[in-house]
C-alpha cells in the first residue's frame, strides 16, 4: 500500500506539471483528492493491515495529501497571476497611437438666435430676466389685465397643474415680477426676458406646444411710443439686414394699449412680393405696445408718473424666416443632418 501512494503521488506532480489552466488543475484536484479518488479508495482499504502497518501508511498518506495539497495551491496561485498578467497585457492602450476623433459640437440654430437677440438688447442697456416656467395663474394672467373669465384667455389654452398653477403660456410673468419688486431710484426697468412657454396646440409644421419667446420691457419716466419703434427698427435691421423698413398696424393685446404688430419688408423680395411674404411684401414678426395703466397699478407702479412699452417675438419665428426653415418641427427633433447646416453659421458669428 505504501508503494501504491508512491506511485500517486508520483502521477500526480507529472500530472501538475502538464496543467495550464484552471479548469483542468480544478479536474485534478477533484480526480486525486476528491471523494471518488484513489486517495480516498486507499483509506478504505486500511481496514485490512496489521496494527504495526496502519501508522505507517495512515502517516504516508497524510504526507501524500498534504504534499499534493500544497503543490495544487502554488500551482492555482501560479496560474491566476499568469491569468492577470494576460488580461493586462492584452488590455494594454498604445499610447503613441492615433486617439479616436470625436466631433465638437455646436450651439443649435435656436440657441444662436437666442443668443443673437440677447446681445443686441445687451448692447442697448436691457439686462436678461428670468423666471419660473411653472407659474401662478396671477402672474400669467391676472397681473397682466387679464382677469379670470376674461375672453382673451381663450387665445391661450393653458395646461393647468392646478386651479391656481398652470405652465407658464408667455414669458410675460417675469415682467410683472419684476416691476413687482423694481425700485426706480436705481433707474428706469429695461429687461428682456427669454424662455419656454407652454401652450395645448396641436403640433404642425408651425405650431408646437412647447416653444420659446423673448419678451421686452422698458418702463420709466417719459417713455413714449416713438421709443417703441425705434427699438423695433433697430431689431429689424440687425436680424433681418440695414435695408429693412417696419410697419405698425394696430391690434389688441390685454397688457398693452395702444398695441400693434410689426410687419418687416420682406428680405426676399425686397417689398416687391414672392411666397415668403405671400405676396404681400411684409412679412409679421412681433406684437407690441405701451404697457397698458391697469398693468402698470397692478404692479405698484404710478401710472400717472411712469409708462413703458412691451414687445414679444418667437425665436422659432425668426430662426424660420431667416434661415428658410419651413418646418418648426426641424427645431425640436435633434436630427444631426439639420444641425449641422448651422455649425458654419454660428462659427462666422464668433
Amino acid at each position: 500500500m505504501l508503494e501504491q501512494l508512491n506511485a500517486l503521488q508520483k502521477e500526480a506532480e507529472e500530472s501538475l506539471t502538464q496543467v495550464t489552466d484552471l479548469k483542468s488543475l480544478n479536474d485534478l484536484r477533484v480526480k486525486y483528492l476528491g471523494k471518488k479518488g484513489p486517495m480516498t479508495e486507499i483509506m478504505k482499504q486500511m481496514g485490512k493491515l496489521s496494527a504495526e502497518e496502519k501508522p505507517l501508511v495512515g502517516a504516508r498518506a497524510n504526507e501524500v495529501r498534504t504534499a499534493l495539497a500544497k503543490q495544487i495551491e502554488a500551482a492555482q496561485a501560479r496560474l491566476e497571476e499568469e491569468a492577470i498578467i494576460t488580461k493586462l497585457q492584452e488590455e494594454t492602450i498604445d499610447v503613441t497611437l492615433p486617439g479616436t476623433k470625436v466631433g465638437a459640437g455646436t450651439p443649435h440654430l435656436l440657441t444662436q438666435v437666442i443668443e443673437e437677440l440677447e446681445d443686441l438688447f445687451i448692447g442697448m442697456g436691457y439686462r436678461v430676466a428670468e423666471g419660473p416656467e411653472v407659474e401662478l395663474d396671477y402672474y400669467n394672467f391676472e397681473a397682466l389685465n387679464l382677469p379670470k373669465g376674461h375672453p382673451a384667455r381663450d387665445m391661450q389654452d393653458s395646461f393647468y397643474i392646478t386651479e391656481n398653477t398652470l405652465l407658464r403660456t408667455q414669458t410675460s410673468p417675469v415682467q410683472a415680477r419684476t416691476m413687482e419688486k423694481h425700485d426706480f431710484k436705481n433707474g428706469p426697468i429695461k429687461i428682456i426676458c427669454p424662455g419656454k412657454v407652454y401652450r395645448r396646440d396641436n403640433d404642425d409644421a408651425t405650431h408646437s406646444h412647447q416653444f420659446t419667446q423673448i419678451e421686452g420691457l422698458v418702463v420709466g419716466e417719459n417713455i413714449t411710443f416713438s421709443d417703441l419703434k425705434g427699438t423695433l427698427t433697430v431689431l429689424a435691421k440687425k436680424m433681418f439686414g440695414d435695408d429693412r423698413e417696419i410697419r405698425l398696424r394696430p391690434s389688441f393685446f390685454p397688457f398693452t394699449e395702444p398695441s400693434v404688430e410689426m410687419d418687416i419688408s420682406c428680405f426676399k423680395c425686397g417689398g416687391s412680393g414672392c411666397r415668403v411674404c405671400k405676396g404681400t411684401g411684409w412679412i409679421e414678426i412681433l406684437g407690441s405696445g405701451m404697457v397698458h395703466p391697469n398693468v402698470l397699478e397692478m404692479s405698484g407702479i404710478d401710472s400717472k408718473k411712469y409708462s413703458g412699452f412691451a414687445f414679444g417675438m418667437g425665436p422659432e419665428r425668426i430662426a424660420m424666416l431667416k434661415y428658410g426653415v419651413d418646418d418648426i418641427r426641424h427645431l425640436y427633433t435633434n436630427d444631426l443632418r439639420f444641425a449641422e447646416q448651422f455649425a458654419a453659421q454660428e462659427t462666422e458669428g464668433r
